[in-house]
């Protein structure tokens, strides 16, 4: 049977407000003619002349974050242990197994911003759209956020998974897991300002926390979600190898079988 790919991550882009403004990567860009130094370095005595049209190769220079662009979180992001002190997780170290597994997708895009989605909201988008979690599902949560994606709301826009509702997806096998908002949690900005009205340190990152109990990745700044069935997909989400680090870039992408013509 034929298949039908659907690209669920974002372009690394400088110039937008994909991130908080001291977040946000910046791209450097040389094209062809401007690559000529380079090859003059590496291969020393080499005219420009001696190049077809004069031309050189092409590169970038990126100076960003490894949460930039569509990336996965590895534990060791949330805090040091996991599994209620057992070391974690970092990004070169997240099994293979769990980073290509079938898709599930559910749909909060009618939440207001700053929402804070419940174990019990999370029970209701699974049984309505009649899917019962396997162990290693990945769940893939469409937010209002996805149609915002490099304007200046972006950030403050969608709602976010509790610690409660993380861990309904985490104690039924659940290690991977994503969003198309900035954050997994609520926007920061509205998290910030419900912790200066309470004072309660529990509102912050309370869906990232939740990984000091179980283990778990997760996948920001998805794109694309709206394009996808409630389930019926596979999910292909390998993150770059970066060596001990808390995160790595991922071209995240949604495999489906096509159906067969008439």
């Amino acid at each position: 049977m034929p298949r039908h790919f659907i690209d669920l991550s974002v372009a690394l882009r400088g110039g937008i407000p994909s991130d908080p403004p001291p977040l946000r990567p910046r791209i450097e860009y040389s094209d062809h003619r401007q690559g000529v130094p380079m090859f003059q370095v590496l291969y020393p005595g080499l005219r420009a002349e001696d190049l077809p049209e004069g031309l050189a190769g092409a590169a970038e220079d990126v100076h960003c974050s490894t949460h930039s662009g569509t990336h996965m979180d590895a534990p060791w992001h949330y805090h040091p242990t996991q599994d209620h002190g057992m070391p974690a997780l970092t990004i070169d170290e997240i099994p293979l197994d769990w980073c290509f597994r079938p898709g599930v997708k559910l749909d909060f895009r009618h939440l207001p911003d700053g929402h804070v989605v419940t174990a019990a909201q999370m029970e209701a988008e699974l049984a309505r759209i009649g899917h019962v979690l396997s162990p290693l599902d990945i769940v893939l949560v469409n937010t209002a956020a996805g149609a915002r994606y490099g304007e200046e709301d972006y950030v403050d826009t969608g709602c976010g998974m509790g610690r409660q509702a993380t861990l309904y997806l985490t104690e039924r096998g659940v290690r991977v897991c994503g969003t198309d908002g900035w954050s997994w949690d609520a926007p920061t900005r509205l998290v910030a300002q419900r912790y200066a009205q309470t004072g309660d340190a529990s509102l912050i990152w309370e869906g990232h926390k939740a990984g000091m109990e179980i283990g778990y990745c997760q996948l920001e700044k998805l794109a694309n979600l709206h394009l996808l069935p409630p389930h019926g997909f596979t999910v292909a989400c390998f993150p770059t190898k970066v060596y001990r680090a808390s995160g790595g870039w991922t071209r995240a992408v949604a495999i489906l079988d096509s159906p067969s013509p008439a």
